[in-house]
């Protein structure tokens, strides 16, 4: 029997389905060994090496693979083909007593039994550059979170902590916001002229772009006025009418960003919702008779590289659904930006016959809008440039010069399966044509033709401050900056939501006050490592070690000998970044005094202002529910380890608590409450009698259930 050993549970069936009865494949649920939880495990004294250890919560797997590795004839590691997949690999062959140079490591960029039988017939030992550049991730990342957070709980406040890429995708946040701030708009006018040659149904928009030859600036009402008052009377001529062929070409297929990117603008999907939509695509869903088949490629890339036989798919799948003058005169080719790795294709579908359209009845709602998409950008990638007359007509009226374009398509090429417009941009987009006087289509004009003038449009505007990030756009950001790796960026910017670093403000983020604490410190103290250039060079050594095979262990040394220093300098330093503590309407039981809002170990809790007269503390409570035994107010509470729970504000007099909500419900079976659970937007009513089956869902309490 062969023994393979994956990493995700979700591909475990799609894989095996491929492999046949000689193989067994085993998950490895992700890492199995790494670093000490609670302890720095790096030796600082022998050369930064690290102290690994088998995961707490992995015992039992590794048993397991221990057992079945002893019974096994060939084992392949076949985990995620990366650099932490290498590494996983690398740790399995540690644990399992493996040759890291004995060919047991197997690679494949989609799971297909062509590429799953590819990668069987070409086995190969453990990369230990990639394994090497991993590590020296892990100690880095290591050494900055756990020197630099202690820091943070003492000089701000409790269980805060800091990261090498988290602290500096904070920064980026931190730093718009203190540009919008600091914004100061400066008003400006446009002025836009409704005109027509003879019939009033040809009416058409002409911008003001030039006065006396140079760029047209208006800056307040006066001189808008001024400039009315010279338009007014003279006649519009039209000075030059040019007409020429605009082609666009197909955008690239997704890299890991620009999938994210869209799939927020089109879609309206998080980062998290995106990236569980997308593993699941990659892993495999359930068609029916086939079983679970794998839809798309490695997810976690950041090239628009595409394989030959994927585009020779693409060709044959073009010629056949839209017809030959769709497929270009020559394939389309992608360059991968030079700072990318360039180990995976670009996302894209795995077979070009399994269409949205005939595997939907399969897939969830949101699986199937993110297929369609990958689906439909991989395919127009692939395709003929899309064509539009352009005409462009310049009028003159004195000294001024007014501007008027139509544009009208010809040929739809690459549009006919993809849209380029963003939903999230149309009012821009709007705002933009306005201004450069885009029109659908400009009626017959020709050189000398004097127009007719139906009303002028001025219009008083403001510049604006740059936008705040969303999730989207701070991808972006960190993938042009050369921060983090396509599969850091989720777990990065989630993380800053979780710990409450930022927060949103609809779909835009913004900095919270503890963010901009931690960032004001970081600031202060580490500004030479937490930055964007010190950390795209970082990016740039770790490349270096995974394709050079430079030393991690002396890049790492070279890092801390500074790193120390400022570690050292900071910690001296008795300055603190204390957030103050809030004010509330809410009165101390002890002496009167007003109440504040502080932070401590377990979170935020009530503390009296009168402190250290008073010392009067107690929990943020709110009401929840009606208590079931007494009828006083229910209270959310918090445990110490962080878990809610709710309690009766009777206590110790009524004894009443439930992990799950109460409600004030009655359950139409046995008569005993019922609680309420909310999960992704849905509510869900369970009795809370344990030998009662009772369970409903909804989206909402409902005035009429049963009481």
């Amino acid at each position: 029997m062969n023994l393979v050993i994956i990493e995700g549970v979700g591909k475990q069936d799609t894989i095996k389905k491929y492999l046949g009865s000689n193989f067994e494949v085993v998950a490895t649920k992700g890492h199995v060994r790494d670093l000490p939880e609670k302890s720095l495990g790096v030796n600082l004294y022998e050369n930064f090496r690290p102290q690994y250890e088998i995961m707490p919560d992995k015992k039992d797997v590794v048993k397991m693979l221990q057992e079945k590795a002893k019974k096994a004839d060939k084992i392949y590691l076949a985990t995620d083909p990366d650099r932490e997949g290498e590494a996983i690999s690398w740790h399995l062959c540690n644990i399992l007593g493996l040759n890291e140079n004995d060919p047991v490591r197997i690679t494949f960029n989609e799971i297909s039994k062509n590429a799953i039988n590819k990668g069987l017939e070409n086995p190969r030992g453990i990369d230990l550059k990639l394994v090497n550049a991993q590590q020296a991730r892990r100690v880095l990342d290591r050494l900055v979170g756990y020197k630099i957070s202690p820091i943070l709980c003492k000089k701000i406040q409790p269980r805060l902590s800091a990261g090498r890429v988290q602290s500096v995708a904070l920064k980026l946040v931190v730093d718009r916001e203190h540009e919008i701030q600091k914004f100061v708009p400066t008003e400006y006018w446009t002025l836009n002229a409704d005109l027509y040659p003879n019939n009033i149904k040809d009416i058409f928009k002409a911008t003001l772009t030039k006065f006396k030859g140079k760029k047209a600036v208006i800056e307040n009402k006066e001189q808008m006025d001024n400039a009315l008052n010279e338009l007014n009377g003279n006649k519009f001529e039209v000075k030059s009418v040019k007409k020429t062929v605009q082609k666009t070409h197909a955008q690239a297929p997704y890299t890991t960003s620009t999938m994210q990117q869209e799939a927020l603008n089109k879609l309206g999907f998080n980062l998290k919702k995106a990236s569980f939509c997308a593993q699941e695509l990659y892993e495999g869903v359930n068609l029916g008779e086939e079983g679970k088949v794998a839809l798309i490629t490695y997810i976690r890339t950041d090239s628009v590289r595409v394989a030959p036989e994927a585009m020779e798919m693409a060709k044959q799948h073009i010629l056949a659904t839209y017809g030959e003058k769709y497929y270009p005169s020559k394939p389309n080719f992608y360059k991968t930006k030079d700072s990318a790795q360039d180990a995976h294709e670009a996302i894209r579908p795995i077979s070009l016959d399994r269409t949205p359209e005939k595997v939907k009845p399969y897939l969830n709602a949101d699986n199937y809008k993110l297929y369609k998409l990958i689906y439909n950008k991989f395919v127009a990638s692939q395709m003929a440039e899309a064509t539009h007359n352009l005409v462009v007509a310049e009028i003159q009226n004195g000294e001024y010069t007014f501007k008027a374009s139509g544009k009208t398509p010809v040929f739809d090429g690459f549009m006919a399966a993809y849209s380029i417009d963003k939903k999230s941009n149309k009012k821009v987009d709007n705002e933009e044509n306005e201004e450069e006087g885009l029109n659908d289509k400009l009626p017959p004009l020709q050189e000398g033709d004097v127009l007719n003038l139906d009303k002028f449009i001025p219009a008083q505007k403001f510049t604006k401050p740059p936008q705040r990030f969303t999730e989207a756009t701070l991808v972006k950001e960190m993938e042009d900056k050369g921060i983090g790796r396509p599969a850091t960026y989720t777990p990065t910017i989630t993380l800053l939501a979780s710990r409450h670093y930022t927060d949103k403000d609809g779909k835009y983020l913004k900095p919270t006050e503890l963010g901009e604490k931690i960032n004001e410190l970081l600031e202060s103290y580490f500004s030479d490592v937490i930055n964007v250039k010190f950390t795209a060079k970082m990016e740039s050594q770790l490349d270096d070690v995974a394709t050079q095979g430079i030393d991690w262990q002396d890049m790492v040394g070279i890092f801390y000998k500074d790193f120390s220093k400022l570690l050292y300098a900071c910690d001296k330093d008795s300055v603190k970044f204390k957030i103050p503590p809030k004010e509330t309407d809410v009165v101390c039981e002890k002496c009167g005094s007003k109440m504040v809002i502080r932070t401590g170990k377990y979170g935020e809790f009530l503390a009296c202002s009168n402190y250290p007269e008073c010392k009067h503390i107690q929990s943020i409570t709110k009401e929840v529910a009606k208590c079931p035994k007494c009828g006083k107010p229910v209270l959310e509470r918090k445990s110490k380890k962080g878990k809610i729970f709710y309690g009766c504000s009777g206590y110790p007099e009524c004894d009443f608590v439930s992990w799950e909500m109460p409600t004030e419900y009655k359950c139409p079976k046995c008569g005993e409450y019922l609680t309420n659970k909310k999960t992704y937007g849905t509510s869900r009513y369970k009795c809370s009698n344990p030998e009662c089956d009772y369970t409903k869902v909804v989206k909402k309490p409902k005035e009429s259930e049963e009481k």
